[in-house]
């Protein structure tokens, strides 16, 4: 992997990326969704799954849909469906924090979830203080990823090449967009499968333990 070499930063997925997808936190944001949508919206189930179906594969959230076709406001939607006990799903991860400390890059979170989501969930898992930013939903625009835009505005502001960024997250469609920008990808969780990914792994400690483990030409120093 000659490339890490050239690696500067470091951008992380959130949700279903730094800890594993069946924590149960995702699987409570997709009832809180469910929820949102039946109270709010006085949807039954089959237009709720038909929904949230046609407007992941068209935007890449629910979110975006529902305030394009139904007027929904995104901050009345994003406190709803963030609305959760996360500690009550993850817990303290000595061992990524530990592979995360091992690495020499800028470390972000590009996440399509909110901050206040976002710091509960780095709070709990005890890795908050590696993150130098973090670049939620309300940063892009209420545009989250994979639309291009939303790349765009943490490369603008960190600011960093996309070459010389490592990007990491669950997704297919999320990892091939930053792909097509240039960047090096990583694709964790084992239910998914990507031929843009650079390395496809079950858990995200197990890609950064390799990357550490193949010394400082790999992660080279700033």
């Amino acid at each position: 992997m000659e490339w890490m070499s050239q690696v500067r930063w470091g951008l992380f997925d959130l949700d279903n990326t730094l800890y594993p997808s069946d924590s149960g936190v995702f699987q409570a944001i997709g009832q809180r969704i469910h929820d949102f949508m039946a109270e709010r919206l006085g949807m039954d189930d089959d237009l709720i799954a038909s929904l949230r179906q046609e407007y992941m594969a068209a935007y890449g959230a629910t979110m975006r849909g529902l305030a394009l076709d139904y007027g929904v406001d995104p901050e009345d939607y994003l406190e709803y469906v963030h609305r959760l006990p996360v500690g009550r799903y993850i817990q303290r991860n000595d061992t990524l924090d530990e592979t995360l400390q091992a690495l020499p890059w800028e470390k972000v979170i590009l996440t399509s979830s909110t901050r206040e989501h976002t710091q509960a969930v780095l709070s709990a898992l005890g890795v908050g203080h590696h993150f130098g930013r973090v670049f939620d939903i309300r940063d892009t625009a209420y545009i989250g990823k994979p639309a291009e835009s939303a790349y765009r505005v943490v490369l603008e502001a960190i600011p960093a090449e996309a070459e010389h960024c490592l990007f990491l997250d669950d997704s297919p469609a999320n990892v091939r967009a930053a792909a097509e920008l240039g960047m090096r990808t990583v694709l964790v969780g084992a239910e998914h499968k990507s031929e843009e990914a650079d390395l496809h792994v079950a858990r995200v400690e197990d890609a950064l333990a390799l990357i550490g483990s193949l010394g400082p030409g790999a992660a080279a120093d700033r």
